[in-house]
């Protein structure tokens, strides 16, 4: 076999992205930490079969996630980055209980997807993504966790690399647990900030928002943002929400802060930008769970358009992420 056909076929595969889900998902790395165990006590405890886990923690050792042990096998260094308490998000992301985990198999769809440029999920689920989410309170959970995860390392540089206290009020569209605001507003005394977002996660964002001082200046509203939003602030933010939506919702999101923002007022979009900040594999995810996609630039200045905006600037603010500003066409 010679070296191109080796490569190809190394990417193709889906033992290994598949054991790894499956490893989280028993919680494998966390119970072999230590001295480790024995292959059966392991199977006993997971009430699985012992001749197939031997195969699945075979291949976990060759991936150097475990290793072998004077009674069975234990966990590597390595592997240690796959446990609870390693606070990389990783865990989060991979389970198969858990949201992002069960979406990654929606891409065995993928050829629905590309064929009809429709969202796989729901033709593997019988009901989107975020129908699943309302109807199981635990994905909820682990999707608002892992988007936090997403941005804890970012938004330092978010909140630096833009000049946030031009506003005396901003509304964070879809806000999620409030983390950005909450940072936004605390570099920031003069502002004030208003989060919308579906409950239970508006609630976790009164909670954040306590966390780090800045309740006094911070409203929370449980709501969607497809219905009207809060009015007339100075700066509408939508980070990672357009993306996750086909054009037609896109639209309505939009048309909603333009209803309700500030003649001289600003909408500002933070997520990946296709041709510019945007990652490949990711996008073909946006794909798959929402049917949507990092839109390219002149993309969003036509989105903009067609609601009276003209796209003002467009700033990278970190490796995976760029703002977008947008100004009604009346605003000079």
């Amino acid at each position: 076999m010679n070296d191109n056909v080796a490569a190809i076929r190394n990417l193709a595969g889906l033992a290994t992205p598949m054991a790894l889900r499956v490893a989280v998902t028993l919680g494998l790395p966390d119970r072999l930490r230590g001295g480790g165990a024995a292959v059966e006590q392991i199977a006993t405890e997971l009430d699985v079969s012992s001749v197939a886990l031997e195969l699945l923690l075979g291949h976990l050792a060759a991936l150097g996630i475990i290793e072998r042990a004077s009674i069975g096998y234990r966990t590597t260094d390595y592997g240690a980055a796959l446990c609870k308490d390693a606070g990389n998000g990783l865990v989060n992301l991979l389970h198969l209980d858990m949201a992002g985990g069960r979406a990654d198999l929606a891409f065995v769809e993928l050829l629905h997807s590309v064929t009809t440029g429709e969202a796989g999920y729901a033709r593997r689920y019988g009901q989107d993504f975020w129908a699943d989410l309302a109807g199981y309170p635990n994905l909820r959970a682990s999707f608002d966790q892992q988007m936090t995860d997403r941005f804890r390392e970012q938004i330092p540089r978010i909140v630096a690399a833009y000049g946030w206290g031009r506003f005396s009020t901003i509304v964070d569209v879809g806000g999620g647990h409030g983390t950005l605001l909450a940072a936004i507003l605390a570099a920031h005394p003069g502002m004030r900030g208003h989060l919308v977002d579906l409950e239970p996660t508006a609630t976790e964002a009164g909670s954040t928002f306590s966390a780090h001082h800045v309740g006094d200046r911070a409203r929370v509203t449980p709501g969607s943002f497809f219905d009207p939003l809060p009015q007339r602030a100075q700066a509408y933010l939508l980070c990672d929400i357009l993306h996750d939506w086909d054009d037609e919702h896109a639209h309505r999101i939009l048309g909603r802060c333009v209803e309700a923002v500030h003649p001289t007022g600003r909408i500002l979009v933070i997520e990946p930008v296709g041709g510019r900040r945007a990652n490949t594999e990711f996008d073909l995810a946006m794909l798959v769970i929402f049917g949507g996609r990092d839109r390219r630039v002149d993309e969003f200045r036509a989105l903009g358009s067609a609601h009276g905006l003209v796209l003002e600037t467009v700033i990278d603010l970190t490796e995976q992420r760029c703002l977008l500003e947008f100004r009604l066409t009346a605003t000079t």
